[in-house]
């Protein structure tokens, strides 16, 4: 199952990730935020807010309760293999 392993805030909402199965990349959530919406993505408009993130069970979650799976963010990062 892959999941995300570690995660640093490299933009106001730019997300450097690292996966289960060594790969990395950066996560652009500016997009994502402009197409999707809901109460839950609101809060993450805001970039202090945003930088609130945190890994749980191999997602990556925000204290307000939203969940981005590992797999949709997997599939949305340009990847390089970590050695």
């Amino acid at each position: 199952m892959l999941k995300v392993l570690t995660t640093h805030i490299v933009g106001p909402f730019d997300v450097e990730l690292q996966f289960s199965d060594h790969s990395q990349g950066i996560w652009h959530a500016e997009s994502y935020l402009s197409s999707h919406s809901g109460p839950l993505l609101e809060k993450l408009r805001d970039p202090t807010y945003f930088a609130r993130v945190f890994i749980d069970a191999g997602a990556l979650c925000w204290p307000n309760g939203l969940e981005i799976s590992p797999a949709r963010l997997h599939a949305t990062v340009a990847h390089t293999v970590v050695a």
